[in-house]
């Protein structure tokens, strides 16, 4: 893919967020697709990779992608987010709790032809569970 042809997937898909398209996200995907996550571990196939866009975005109403950074060189992509909802729904078998959530997140993807082919997400996991209540966090000494 072309650097203008990769940016215009990812203004694409900033739609599809906002719609909140879980079917259309992973049609960027190739069928044999692979999605390394925190939360998930190793996603292999569009089937699986669709059905975790579906999890974030029923389990966090008003979930909402926002990008701030894509950097591109040849057919790999970088792109950091700012991650936005409400706790409003079960989420890895954690009941809603109400809570907002806001966490950065940088996708590393790969592309093979006009589909992604791997993308690895890098984001804070543990403090998105701090965040929706699951965990506790103690507060740093001296603050």
């Amino acid at each position: 893919m072309t650097r203008e042809e990769i940016t215009a997937m990812f203004t694409r898909r900033e739609g599809h967020w906002r719609n909140r398209d879980a079917a259309a996200l992973a049609a960027d995907h190739a069928a044999d697709g692979v999605v390394v996550s925190p939360t998930v571990g190793v996603l292999e196939g569009r089937e699986q990779i669709q059905r975790i866009y579906h999890l974030w975005i029923t389990a966090f109403s008003e979930l909402v992608l926002t990008p701030m950074d894509l950097l591109v060189d040849g057919d790999r992509a970088v792109l950091v987010s700012n991650i936005t909802g409400t706790h409003s729904g079960d989420f890895f078998g954690m009941p809603a709790s109400g809570r907002r959530l806001q966490v950065l997140c940088a996708s590393v993807f790969t592309f093979r032809g006009q589909e992604i082919i791997h993308e690895r997400r890098i984001l804070d996991f543990t403090g998105v569970l701090v965040q929706i209540g699951v965990l506790k966090a103690k507060p740093a000494a001296g603050a």
